[in-house]
């Protein structure tokens, strides 16, 4: 009985096998492999505020990551976007994850609020939570103004990185009452050369020939794949802007974590590079140092 490879890929990484027949049946070539250690760099618990979402239950959440091997997962809460007191979402969030080995907090930061600086060094500090997830869209701010200027040196000096969701739906589906707008990354240039040691993630961009252009030309920004086009898109993107800045991450339960898998194991990338986008560039993306290139690898 003959099947698709896209049904193969789907049935491994759903079983968690570790490889998995890259061709077809009539090609038969070469093998596609997990990596032991898969790190999912975007992930958000409990409910999307707008409508309930398939595997919306933390437990339902981390068996699916599991069954799909991914053995790490940073994780923000979807309470962030909206609610004002920002610091109990974070609490709940932590302690969620505390309960939870694979899931990583990564607090929810609002730099609108009057006491953000205090959320901050409580994620950042007290909380030992290794960086913040930012969401301008939604909390009415843009990148060139000074206040994130200001968190960014303040994440950097506390040793944290700082994750920015370019969007978290389409426009095209979101609610009149609720606009959320992309962000513009292309202040990021300015911050990023005036802050060196500072670590930025884009998350949840559907990376344009403009977007790859401009993240090229940012130094040391990396962006997670969970938005990218097609079979290709993977590789398009490594290639624009360097494999060593491209981070696995599936934008579950919003998105279904198989098709952020699949599309990676589709690209064409040999293994090593497989297992760099899915663990090692996390890996040294979530390390805090001193050393700092604007160099990448093509």
């Amino acid at each position: 009985m003959a099947f698709h490879r896209r049904d193969l890929i789907h049935g491994a990484i759903t079983a968690g096998a570790a490889s998995v027949v890259a061709a077809s049946p009539e090609e038969n070539t070469g093998t596609i492999s997990m990596p032991n250690k898969v790190v999912d760099t975007n992930v958000s618990l409990f409910q999307w505020p707008f409508r309930r979402l398939p595997l919306d239950e933390v437990d339902e959440l981390c068996l699916k990551l599991g069954q799909l091997g991914i053995t790490e997962a940073w994780a923000s809460s979807f309470e962030g976007l909206l609610h004002r007191d920002i610091r109990s979402a974070n609490e709940r969030l932590l302690n969620t994850c505390q309960t939870r080995a694979e899931l990583v907090p990564v607090g929810a930061i609002n730099p609108t609020l009057p006491d953000w600086k205090h959320d901050l060094h409580l994620c950042l500090g007290r909380s030992a939570m290794p960086g913040i997830r930012l969401f301008p869209g939604y909390h009415g701010y843009d990148l060139r103004d000074e206040v994130f200027g200001e968190l960014l040196a303040t994440a950097t000096k506390l040793r944290g990185f700082v994750q920015i969701a370019f969007a978290m739906e389409d426009t095209r589906t979101q609610s009149h009452h609720m606009v959320a707008a992309n962000v513009d990354p292309r202040p990021l240039e300015h911050w990023m050369q005036k802050f060196p040691e500072a670590r930025v993630q884009i998350l949840n961009c559907r990376p344009s020939t403009s977007d790859k252009q401009i993240f090229s030309s940012i130094p040391r920004v990396v962006v997670d794949s969970s938005r990218v086009d097609g079979t290709d898109g993977v590789t398009t993107l490594a290639s624009a802007i360097g494999i060593d800045r491209v981070l696995f991450g599936s934008h579950a339960p919003f998105l279904i974590p198989e098709a952020a898998c699949i599309r990676m194991l589709e690209s064409g990338v040999s293994a090593a590079d497989i297992k760099e986008m899915m663990s090692t560039n996390a890996d040294n993306f979530r390390k805090a140092t001193t050393t700092t290139t604007t160099n990448h690898r093509r």
